[in-house]
This record gives structure tokens, C-alpha cells and sequence, in this order.
């Protein structure tokens, strides 16, 4: 038996890759088996083959080279290992994900692929994906992720001298609307390193840079040895501003172009290599809100669900006739605390709101009604008072460099925090 402490190794990226599920009918099956025990949990072989399948599918449809299947399997044994830790963790908070969440996290990969849930599911069907296990690996991701922004968000703090600071610095850059897409290596060695640990990781980040100035491919590389937590996803940290990536990391690449390699540079974590992927003009984000009012009507034990749709569409026959006013009638009958105001529920972005009332709402015009509609508050009947889009790389100047300071510490303390919650968990690695 053997206590496991390295870094870990935790897959950030493959929430919407597709869980790869191979039957053979005629052939026999080998025996599932253990193959590292996690405090009370288990990392069961079938696990790590249907993640190194994943892999192996999102690289084949990417064109992306891969290091050899032992790597693979020790990556993936590494983010299973987290996940087992955080799952028990999440039980033991009472992190739940609802079948409504999950099917609203289902139905953005659909949107995000231009497709309704259903053709989704399909289309996982002919590729022989099991649907069910499917939706249950995006739970899981699902309920990680919130156990690890729970408690690392608690670790993490900015005073409003920072925040000053920093409004300051963006007034004065002449390169804030430069975005770097940055790939970042991490050669790990242990938290107190002796010598020995501190020579052995700087050769093999040595032999990093030697192999990137080289040409070679930087995912693969990254996948075969980064002990951060994108390894899997080749150490793509995505678009950052320069005030949005850690300190170290902006004064290697600021004002640098693409292709450049930077490093190895030693931190508390051990020796980080960076590239720049690519570079770009920081993207304009707009945001559209609307306006609307509503009058609310909750079924009850006296009320029926047809005796409530029935008043708000005797509600509208009125409004429409001319013959009462929207604003006298939400605050005659409406419930929750718009009926004081007239239902007005004032500027939002509609993202807030509950599925149902969002998909209604986003597709009204301006001073149109919506026939009664059933959302999980209640009846509603809406109408739509205004729209407009707003330029959001304009908002409040101090909230924007609050969240960039927290998205810079983010990231360096839950590494952090993950080596803290191996270190002092039980895990074994079952040898065969």
C-alpha cells in the first residue's frame, strides 16, 4: 500500500466531451476491478477506459497527437482520484444537482452545438453513447465543480486596495484590448522540496523548453507531463486580458506575439512553462436586458392549476378590451412583492430568471402580452415593457477588477487547495 501526494491532476475541460461506452457481444468481458481505493470510495478500472476514450475521441476529432496510453491512463487515474475526493466531499456538504439542473446544463451543450435536447441525445445514440451514463458524468462534473468553488472561494481574499490599485493600472494600460490565449505547463515537485526534487524538475523543464523551441507539439507535451490541473485538456487556460492571468504569468507575455515560449519560471508549485497559442483585440461582450411586468397567481388547495390559468386569461380578454388596467389588476391579485409596483419586474438580464419565464419573455416583442404560461413560481401574465443591449466591458469599473483579482487567485489556490485535500486523504493505489 502507498500513500499518494502528488499534485493533482484534474480535468477542467471535458465537460461537454462525450463518454465513449464499447460493448462486444460475441467476445467475453473481462472482470471489472478495483484499482485505487479513496477513503470510502473506489476508482474502478471501467472508469479510467471510458476517460481514456474520451481523450482519445476529443483528440481524434481534433486532429490532435496524443502521448502513449500510459500516460493516459495515469493522467486519468490522477483526475479520477480528484473526483472521488470531491464527491465524497460534496455528499458530506449536501452538494446536490437536481434532474431540473442538470437537464439546463444539458439543454446549453445542445445550444451550444445548434441543437435541441433531443437531437442531442440522438445523435449520442448513433455514436453508441449511453445516454443515461452520460447525463450522470455531467453531474458528477457538475457537483466537483461546486465543491471546489465553495471552498476555495473562501481562501480567497481582495481588499479594496487591490481593487483600487488595479482601476488605476487599466485607466493608464495602453494594451487593455489585447487577449492572449495562453498554454501553461506545470513541472511539479513536492511542497518542501529537497535539492535532489528541486534539480530533477528543473532538467525535465528544461528538457520542456528544449522540445518546444524544437517544434513539438505543445498539447501533447502538456497532457505527458503538466501536474496542473488542464493537463488533459493540453494546459489551455483559454482568453485572458493581461489583467486577468496571474501577475508572473502578464509580465512574461505582456506586449510578446504568438508562438513565444516563456520559462521555466519557479513558483511555490514548482517550475511553469508558458506559450502564447495566439493573440487577438479584446472582444466587445454585449449584454441585452428587458423590462417587464407580470401578474402572479399561485395555485393552491382552493385554487385549482385551471381555475388559476383561467383568471389571468379573464385578465387579458379585459386588458385588451379596454376595460380594465394591467397596473390596477397586478395590484388587486398578483402575489410576491412586484404587486406593490404593478408587477413591474424592472431591467434584468432574463438569464436570471426561471427557464420557463425567460423562454417566454425573450421571445415577446416590446408591449405584447403572453397568453397565461405555468413556470415553477406560478401563473404569469407578462407583458414585455422594453428592451435594450448594453455594452458590459463598460460596467463598473471597481466590479471588473474585483472579478479580474479573484479569476487571477482563483486558479493558483485551488492547486492549492486539491494537493491540501490529497495530502490528507487515504489513497491507494491497488497494485496488479
Amino acid at each position: 500500500m502507498k500513500k499518494i501526494t502528488k499534485t493533482a491532476i484534474a480535468l477542467s475541460g471535458l465537460l461537454f466531451s462525450l463518454i465513449s461506452s464499447v460493448h462486444t457481444v460475441a467476445a467475453p468481458q473481462p472482470l471489472d476491478h478495483v484499482v485505487a481505493i479513496v477513503n470510502s470510495g473506489v476508482v474502478l478500472e471501467s472508469d479510467i477506459n471510458d476517460l481514456v476514450n474520451t481523450v482519445k475521441q476529443q483528440a481524434l476529432a481534433e486532429n490532435q497527437s496524443l502521448p502513449s496510453d500510459t500516460v493516459l491512463r495515469t493522467q486519468a487515474i490522477e483526475k479520477l482520484i480528484n473526483d472521488s475526493l470531491l464527491l465524497q466531499m460534496g455528499e458530506r456538504m449536501g452538494v446536490q444537482v437536481s434532474d431540473s439542473q442538470l437537464e439546463q446544463a444539458i439543454g446549453r451543450i445542445a445550444q451550444e452545438r445548434g441543437m435541441t435536447v433531443e437531437q442531442f441525445r440522438q445523435m449520442l445514440v448513433n455514436q453508441g453513447v449511453d445516454y443515461e451514463r452520460y447525463r450522470e458524468s455531467i453531474r458528477t462534473e457538475l457537483i466537483v465543480n461546486d465543491v471546489r468553488n465553495i471552498n476555495v472561494r473562501r481562501r480567497v481574499s481582495i481588499t479594496p486596495q487591490e481593487v483600487s490599485n488595479l482601476v488605476e493600472l487599466m485607466k493608464e494600460q495602453t494594451n487593455a484590448n489585447v487577449e492572449y490565449r495562453l498554454g501553461h505547463i506545470l513541472i511539479a515537485f513536492p511542497e518542501e522540496p529537497t535539492q535532489a526534487d528541486l534539480e530533477d524538475a528543473k532538467q525535465r523543464a528544461d528538457k520542456v523548453i528544449e522540445l518546444l523551441n524544437n517544434g513539438s507539439d505543445f498539447k501533447k507535451i502538456a497532457i505527458a507531463s503538466s501536474g496542473a490541473d488542464t493537463a488533459l485538456d493540453g494546459g489551455d487556460l483559454g482568453w485572458r486580458g493581461i489583467n486577468e492571468m496571474p501577475t508572473l504569468f502578464a509580465e512574461l507575455v505582456d506586449g510578446k506575439n504568438a508562438g513565444e515560449v516563456f520559462g521555466p519560471v519557479r513558483t511555490g508549485l514548482g517550475f511553469n512553462i508558458i506559450k502564447i497559442l495566439e493573440t487577438r483585440g479584446k472582444q466587445v461582450v454585449e449584454k441585452t436586458e428587458l423590462r417587464a411586468r407580470h401578474i402572479l397567481i399561485k395555485p393552491s388547495i382552493i385554487l385549482s392549476e385551471q381555475k388559476a390559468e383561467q383568471m389571468l386569461a379573464d385578465m387579458l380578454v379585459q386588458i385588451e378590451n379596454g376595460e380594465a388596467d394591467f397596473d390596477t389588476l397586478a395590484k388587486e391579485h398578483s402575489e410576491g412583492p412586484t404587486a406593490s409596483r404593478g408587477g413591474d419586474l424592472g431591467w434584468a438580464d432574463p438569464a436570471n430568471y426561471d427557464p420557463a419565464f425567460k423562454e417566454v419573455i425573450e421571445n415577446l416583442e416590446v408591449d405584447q402580452y403572453a397568453k397565461p404560461f405555468r413556470s415553477s413560481f406560478g401563473w404569469h401574465l407578462v407583458q414585455l415593457t422594453g428592451r435594450r443591449t448594453l455594452d458590459a466591458t463598460q460596467q463598473n469599473n471597481e466590479n471588473r477588477a474585483y472579478q479580474l483579482l479573484f479569476n487571477r487567485k482563483f486558479g493558483a489556490e485551488a492547486q492549492r487547495w486539491m494537493k491540501e485535500t490529497r495530502d490528507a486523504a487515504y489513497i491507494e493505489i491497488m497494485e496488479e
